[in-house]
């Protein structure tokens, strides 16, 4: 899109009528030197060194969906009749007809919420950035957007999320991020036009085609009830099947376009959201860009948020992180890889996203006690860093704002971990190998755009992760070996340069060791590995 027509179509949106009282400035992308909105302009892109140097993150992926405890997608399949989100709803607050979604925002309040005691948690955790949802496909901005009436400083919390999330990250000295979904509602609600089709309520509509006028006499009277549904639009090819959306998440296989209004109000809520709180990182949950390929909306954004952080030096310090992305596209921002992670060393530096359990937080999973464990959590970030990737780690929030004492447990026995073995993570890059061992051997081939976690194979005794900073090479081990020595058959005399000292990362002494034709093997303390996640040698 040109700039010009950019301005003019943001111009067309210099004030937005809820109750008809919301107005503001038109936001506008940067302007002078620095990033074009295009591919080609946006592939001279470079990481900035400090988040290679951070490597764990901490996401609180929370919203008014937290409120059920039914985990994610609520909003959307609280209207798939059969579902059991339907079932839940219909059991706890009465049918999708008469309490709808816009019912859940109004009545989450968040009453317990202490963004400042959790953001000290995790930095204990050792946590060097952090994440907050600023929305998701639910469409509901948990700032106080200018753009958009149903936010949570006029409906629900009555308070500006990201603004205290904001300063509670930046007291404790970690960068801001945000996370950005509402690009999917167009299609993501369009069961919410649908009615059920047996029982009593039989052909009776959902709330998702209300308007403004309906709303008469009701608590939301003034707000508009398309502004946050936008279901005013035929439906997708295949709108009855729940699973056809995931075909369609590139707007393909005949999935309802938006509309230019739409697509417009996006942009200018998204720049309006980088403009108040600035934000070094920004994650968009969409293939690539917001609303590609069927704008170019994406592009805009993008290139906004790296001027908005140029330094002296003309390099940006964001970070901006897109999914499914062909080769072009890896360049121009960072790789995010949902629920998996990569099978080599990435030549560019990537992240991979994973959750303690449900990505929206579902009181079933702490039930059935499926959280990872910290063991898991720390095992997945070494293999991650080893492999020049960052580990994004989502801590359920509920709806009343605390986590439970079970994720709390969780992350507090992360922090323990990290405080002893944070120098082999933070500040290293990939050695010459990312690792060995018979996990290797046992793995297929992963397909790394997302969804493969959990498919490797169990890591044993001999089984290592490399990371290095300078000539010092970090070996951590996960299982340790009945003999008391472990083997690193990548270190062996004539793979690598003579070893003069090995040590236990927060031992006290140094180890013995040898340097064979075989591998390096080194004699490992009989007390204290045993029972660690993992334990990590430093090799000089």
């Amino acid at each position: 899109m040109k700039r010009r027509h950019l301005l003019q179509q943001l111009g067309s949106l210099a004030s937005l009528s809820a109750a008809g009282s919301l107005h503001a400035a038109t936001a506008q992308p940067t302007q002078g030197a620095g990033f074009k909105p295009s591919w080609d302009s946006l592939a001279s892109y470079q990481t900035p060194d400090w988040f290679r140097d951070a490597k764990f993150g901490i996401w609180a992926h929370w919203g008014p969906q937290c409120q059920p405890e039914m985990g994610d997608w609520y909003a959307r399949e609280m209207y798939i009749e059969g579902s059991a989100k339907y079932r839940h709803h219909v059991a706890t607050y009465g049918h999708p007809s008469v309490y709808g979604f816009k019912e859940v925002i109004r009545d989450w309040k968040a009453e317990r919420w202490e963004p400042e005691e959790l953001l000290s948690l995790y930095k204990r955790a050792g946590a060097r950035y952090f994440m907050a949802m600023a929305n998701h496909h639910d469409n509901f901005d948990l700032y106080a957007s200018r753009r958009h009436a149903w936010n949570s400083t006029r409906i629900g919390p009555k308070q500006d999320i990201i603004k205290r999330w904001a300063g509670a990250a930046r007291a404790q000295g970690l960068p801001l991020g945000v996370s950005v979904h509402a690009a999917h509602a167009w299609t993501w609600y369009e069961p919410a036009q649908l009615a059920d089709k047996t029982g009593a309520k039989a052909g009776v509509p959902y709330d998702g085609r209300l308007r403004k006028a309906d709303g008469r006499g009701q608590w939301w009277e003034g707000l508009d009830p398309q502004e946050l549904y936008a279901q005013d639009h035929p439906l997708s090819t295949h709108a009855d099947d729940p699973k056809a959306i995931h075909k369609q998440w590139d707007w393909g296989e005949g999935a309802s376009k938006p509309s230019e209004a739409y697509i417009r109000n996006f942009l200018a809520r998204t720049l309006d959201l980088l403009d108040q709180h600035r934000p070094e990182l920004v994650y968009f949950d969409d293939t690539a860009l917001p609303l590609w390929p069927i704008s170019t909306v994406g592009l805009d954004i993008a290139a906004h948020l790296y001027n908005q952080h140029l330094d002296a030096s003309g390099r940006t310090q964001a970070v901006l992180f897109g999914k499914i992305l062909d080769e072009q596209q890896r360049r121009t921002m960072v790789w995010d890889i949902e629920r998996g992670q990569s099978d080599r060393i990435e030549p560019l530096p990537w992240q991979t996203c994973t959750c303690l359990g449900a990505w929206h937080y579902d009181r079933r999973v702490l039930e059935r006690k499926g959280y990872k464990s910290a063991e898991t959590v720390i095992r997945m970030l070494i293999d991650v860093v080893s492999k020049n990737g960052n580990l994004l780690l989502n801590v359920p929030v509920k709806g009343d704002g605390r986590i439970d004492d079970v994720e709390r447990r969780v992350v507090e026995e992360i922090g323990v971990w990290m405080q002893r073995h944070g120098e082999s993570i933070y500040g290293t890059r990939p050695w010459r190998v990312f690792g060995e061992g018979p996990s290797l051997d046992k793995q297929a081939p992963l397909t790394a755009q997302g969804f493969n976690e959990g498919k490797g194979a169990a890591f044993g005794a001999a089984d290592f992760r490399f990371t290095a900073r300078g000539d010092v090479v970090y070996a951590s081990g996960f299982v340790a070996s009945e003999g008391g020595k472990a083997l690193i058959r990548s270190l062996a005399r004539g793979q690598h340069r003579p070893v003069q000292r090995v040590d236990l990362v927060g031992g006290a002494e140094a180890l013995r060791f040898q340097q064979r034709d075989d591998g390096l093997e080194v004699r490992l303390p009989a007390d204290g590995i045993a029972t660690l996640p993992a334990y990590v040698l430093r090799i000089a």
